[in-house]
């Protein structure tokens, strides 16, 4: 494979994105630092087909990322695959507004042909090429200029390697005939409303307990605040205030400036500054959620109890033994949650449709229902549908 020397220019950048054009596939890993910022800051971009491989400096002076933009939004042709590529598409949408399409994650893929849920990197290698990858610059600031050889050879690897294990990985899928499980899951890396960042959603990622109106609408409102705080600031929004905070308030609104010296997490000066002063407008600002914004409620069947509980254990317990008999990853089949809803009486369920029905979810519903159970077969749990169970063994 050629590795190109780092790519500074627009003209360089140009002629590599008229080739990949041509490739069946691309490679695409980024480098960037987000630890002070609120938008993370592009720092490197490294891309590599079957053929040659290069790193772009997006810091270059006057260079046009254009190019590279069009092949990774635009080109329905090229295949776009990234490891764990959440953050790197979050970057791509921020610079588009759109998304890398067609897409796929072998973090992703790696869940429907091992019991792996959240492969690294580093361990995907070492599994697929038994090569060891230098963790030495791993925690570099790739903001700093100029970078070392050191440095963008460690970046580089990040798609080298990738563009030789994909191949095989997809070989793997179409010989498992696994394929087609993950087509949802790309599809949802690649969906532009993911990394949609609306201010006015942004008391969804909150944890507060309760349907309450008034409290609801006071935590929308303080929490489109920060987002906005921390926007115009461009600093992360847990240094404004952090979501345990932000909760707290929202339960237990401060009546007055003065008593934000009083709630934890916020600095005493809050209560004479102008950023409590604003804290506050959104407060006094806020208005009770509507019933239509309200979040719907988790659907529920029978409490489950001390009865239900063991049967959600037994569920938990069949979903561990089909993960290995299969060999894939438990979370690709089913969520602990959902499993519960299940033992609860729920039967509108993702493990009930499609391939996860036909590969767990019968299963699942049939132990509910008493058509399965758990035996010791060879010092191996084994599953044993009771209803071909010989009469003998089901009068015991």
């Amino acid at each position: 494979m050629t590795i190109h020397p780092l790519i500074t220019t627009s003209a360089a950048l140009a002629d590599l994105c008229a080739r990949l054009a041509k490739a069946d596939f691309v490679c695409v890993d980024t480098e960037f630092m987000r630890e002070n910022t609120y938008w993370p800051e592009l720092c490197l971009i490294q891309i590599a087909d079957e053929h040659e491989a290069a790193a772009i400096d997006p810091l270059a002076k006057d260079i046009d990322l254009s190019p590279l933009l069009d092949l990774l939004v635009d080109n329905e042709d090229v295949l776009k695959v990234f490891h764990a590529g959440g953050q790197d598409v979050e970057i791509i949408y921020n610079l588009t507004g759109r998304t890398p399409h067609p897409i796929f994650d072998t973090q992703i893929a790696m869940m429907a042909i091992s019991q792996s849920e959240q492969i690294g990197y580093s361990n995907l290698v070492e599994s697929w090429q038994g090569i060891q990858i230098d963790k030495g610059a791993r925690f570099t600031d790739w903001s700093r200029r100029p970078l070392t050889e050191r440095q963008i050879e460690y970046a580089i690897g990040d798609v080298t390697h990738l563009a030789k294990i994909f191949p095989k990985i997809l070989a793997r899928l179409k010989k498992t005939g696994r394929g087609v499980w993950l087509n949802i899951e790309m599809e949802k890396l690649a969906d532009p409303a993911g990394y949609r960042n609306d201010p006015t959603q942004s008391w969804l990622r909150i944890k507060a307990a309760g349907r309450n109106p008034a409290m609801l609408g006071r935590l929308k409102a303080i929490a489109q605040w920060r987002e906005l705080e921390a926007q115009d600031k461009n600093i992360p929004r847990g240094r404004i205030a952090r979501d345990e905070t932000l909760a707290d308030i929202a339960s237990h609104p401060p009546r007055k400036q003065e008593d934000l010296a009083k709630v934890r997490g916020l600095s005493p000066g809050w209560k004479d500054n102008e950023i409590g002063k604003r804290l506050m407008a959104a407060i006094e600002g806020a208005k009770p959620m509507s019933d239509a914004e309200l979040p719907p409620r988790t659907p529920r069947g029978a409490p489950l109890g001390k009865e239900g509980a063991l049967v959600a254990d037994l569920l938990k317990l069949l979903l561990k033994i089909r993960s290995r008999e299969i060999d894939v990853a438990a979370r690709l089949l089913a969520r602990s949650e959902d499993l519960e809803l299940l033992a609860a009486g729920v039967r509108e369920l993702p493990l009930l449709d499609g391939w996860r029905y036909e590969v767990f979810g019968h299963d699942a519903l049939d132990l509910v229902e008493g058509k399965l159970a758990f035996a010791v077969v060879h010092g191996k749990l084994k599953m044993t549908r009771v209803e071909e169970a010989p009469k003998s063994e089901a009068a015991e």
